[in-house]
Order: C-alpha cells, then structure tokens, then sequence
C-alpha cells in the first residue's frame, strides 16, 4: 500500500447526501467547505455505472487500496463502468469541493437508453460487458440542475420526486447530441455568458461573505443588469442573493461550531456579524436552535 493511501487515513471522514430514486437508482451529493481534504467511502457493486460530476474544486478517486488515483477537476465529469469488478467509491475531496454522483443499474440504463444504443457507444452489442470510462465537461445547462440538488431547500416530503425528475434531467444533458448542444432549457439563459457571470456572482458573495457587495453593486461588478442578476440567480441556484448568502453562512458556521476550534462569538464575526446576538438570532431562524444548544447537542 502506498503512501498516498496511508495519507488518506489522516484526513477527515465525510458521508454522502444520499437519495434513493428507485433500488437501483441512487443521487449522491456532497460539498466540502471545511479546510481540510475529507475522504468518503461508497461500496457500488459491478452492476452499477457511475456518473460524477465535479461542480466546483477537485476530487481525486483511489483504486486498487490506493495504487491508482484519478482526479476529476473543477467542472469536470467521470463515467465509471466496469461489469468485470466492483468499483467502490473512495474519495479524496479537496476544501471548496462539490460533487454529485449518480448511481444506475446497467439494467436500468440500458432500459432507459434501449432506442440509442448506435448512439451511445458502451451500450452496444460489442461494448456492453466490456469495462467503460469517459471524461467531459459540465455545460452551463448540467450545472443548473447540478446546483439545484446541491443546494435543494424545497418540502422535505418532495425531495425524492423533486432529484428523481433532475437525475433524469441531467442524464438527458448529458448525452444530449452535439448539434444540440447549444440549446438551454431556460430562455433567459441561452447566452451562456450570463450562466459565467451569475456564477461570478455566487463566487464574490461566498468570498466576501462577512461584507458582501449590495446587490446594485454586484450587478455593475459582473456587468449584468440587476432584473438579470435577480432571475438569474434564482434560476440558477434555486433562491435569492442573499438568501443563498444567509444559507450558505449558516452552513459555514455551523462547521466551525462542529470543529469546536471556536466560540460563538468568533464564529459569529467570521460569516459576518458584528454582534453575538445577531448571529444567535440568525442561527437560531435556521437551525430552530442556539448555537450554544446546538454545541451541547453534540457533546451529548
């Protein structure tokens, strides 16, 4: 075993957002904002293709107890297929990392897919038990619905329907035909200028979280008109600026109360408030509890 994979042990252990579309059909997310490399562990039989899409930062995938890696990067993708071996996942997840998985059955997919086997090439007869992998690029059309599972905030009881409709979604942009390519689903994203630029927008919010521009101000920045921002942004990340930005500090601060490496106050001032009660109150609208309940709640 080499020292890459003795390495790995030492990292922080991660666990996947997981929903099961179907018993043989699975949407795994997760998003690394801690400071640390964080591993995640997935046993996936050899019945299973996987699809992984790398939304932001890199993710390395260890093979063989780690005498393989591959890396998948920033806006990347990964199609993983091998009928003669399992292909567990082991993951390797950079700070500032997203990624999204999805997990079919070959069964499952060829049914989906029965009428394009002369289009899509592991699917024909001379391909489908041979072993499979395919990188790619995300389209700004993929990474709309990749940030919609990402950052799902609709009705808990519809979660399952809700990333059972864009898994589907996102396999049909995937293998959409090339002459198709530019074709968005949302008109007001046809410019696929405007996806880079909302995008810019996301990453200067995230980056000056603790004073962010006004929304005026972030509009002249990425030179988008503020009725485009607005649209945009809520087509794309499924909410408003700032209540993508409250959600997101929250999610911040929430790790930093877990490290234990801080207290409420000095968590509260690193996403942005001034005040400790400030930071209670906004805590407490998005989690139902105090900060100090919620550390207590963990020890406990």
């Amino acid at each position: 075993m080499n020292s890459d994979f003795n390495a790995l042990k030492n990292n922080a252990k991660g666990s996947f957002n997981e929903v099961a579309i179907e018993n043989d059909f699975f949407v795994l997310t997760y998003q690394n904002n801690n400071s640390v490399v964080e591993s995640l562990e997935r046993e996936i039989d050899s019945s299973f293709i996987q699809f992984h899409f790398c939304l932001k930062g890199t993710c390395k995938f260890i093979f063989n107890e780690g005498r393989y890696a591959l890396d998948i990067k920033d806006e990347k993708t990964l199609l993983l297929y091998n009928p003669q071996r399992d292909l567990p996942i082991h993951l390797e997840i950079d700070p500032d990392s997203w990624l999204v998985s999805v997990l079919i059955s070959i069964k499952k997919f060829h049914g989906l897919f029965s009428q394009e086997a002369d289009y899509i090439t592991f699917l024909s007869d001379d391909n489908k038990d041979k072993k499979y992998y395919k990188d790619g690029i995300i389209s700004p059309s993929m990474a709309i619905v990749l940030t919609q599972l990402l950052h799902y905030n609709l009705n808990k009881s519809i979660k399952s329907l809700y990333f059972k409709g864009k898994a589907y979604e996102l396999l049909s942009l995937y293998f959409n035909r090339s002459e198709d390519a530019n074709i968005e689903q949302c008109p007001f994203l046809i410019d696929e200028t405007n996806v880079i630029k909302i995008r810019k927008a996301k990453d200067i919010i995230i980056s000056r979280m603790t004073e962010p521009p006004t929304l005026q101000e972030l509009a002249d920045e990425i030179q988008l008109s503020l009725k485009k921002l607005k649209e945009g942004f809520k087509e794309i990340y499924g909410d408003s600026v700032f209540s993508f930005l409250f959600d997101y500090k929250m999610e911040v601060a929430r790790k930093l109360l877990e490290s234990g490496n801080n207290n409420v106050n000095e968590v509260g001032l690193k996403v942005g408030y001034s005040t400790a009660s400030h930071f209670i109150s906004a805590f407490k609208k998005k989690y139902g509890t105090t900060p100090k309940k919620y550390i207590m709640s963990l020890s406990s």
